[in-house]
């Protein structure tokens, strides 16, 4: 029998493409882990749908890319042209048309919303945010050494596909959108609570 675990991290060690070991608080093994934590999620949202509904595909598709990201993500800049892992050139214009295309069929949006309404919903918000801390992520390993653009580009558009899919399927499932503002809303400004205040 082959055994699951090696112990060869049990020294606070973890290895990247190309052999080399790098602590496991390196902000690129950070990184990845933030995909790969996204990549569950997004497995959890293709739970909660029906096997055939039109976003299975579309999910599915997403997680292969995520899965060629971390490949990608843990190779240094300087070996990546050896990783035989690849984007699709259009990546990024796939991206936006669906985005484009979801959001014609939503109401335009006024107001900030609170994540939730359906279960489905509320996965589609936690895929969101998770996508926007993977993004960050990024960016900070970016600072040290280069990240493909494209996947930069995609992190970004990818939180926005999820908020306007969570938009939609309450739409789909006639809930209505819990309001925290409309956009514009001016906060009034609320006097200073001082130490001759009863309540303190």
């Amino acid at each position: 029998m082959r055994r699951i675990y090696t112990r060869s991290g049990d020294k606070g060690m973890t290895g990247i493409h190309g052999g080399e070991r790098v602590p496991k608080t390196d902000i690129r093994i950070e990184a990845n882990g933030c995909i790969d934590e996204l990549n569950v999620s997004v497995g959890m949202l293709r739970t909660a749908i029906a096997s055939e509904h039109e976003w299975q595909s579309i999910l599915r598709d997403i997680q292969l890319n995520l899965m060629t990201m971390m490949s990608l993500v843990a190779t240094r800049s300087n070996l990546r042209s050896s990783n035989p892992n690849t984007l699709s050139p259009l990546l990024i214009e796939n991206i936006e048309t669906l985005i484009d295309r979801i959001n014609m069929e939503c109401t335009p949006p006024d107001s900030f919303i609170l994540p939730g309404g359906t279960p489905v919903a509320a996965l589609l918000h936690q895929c969101r945010v998770l996508a926007r801390r993977a993004e960050r992520r990024l960016w900070s390993l970016n600072e040290k050494d280069e990240v493909p653009e494209a996947i930069l580009q995609y992190f970004n558009r990818l939180s926005d596909l999820f908020f306007i899919m969570a938009r939609y399927e309450l739409q789909q499932a006639e809930c209505r959108e819990e309001i925290w503002r409309e956009f514009g809303y001016k906060r009034k400004l609320k006097q200073p609570i001082t130490s001759s205040d009863p309540r303190l």
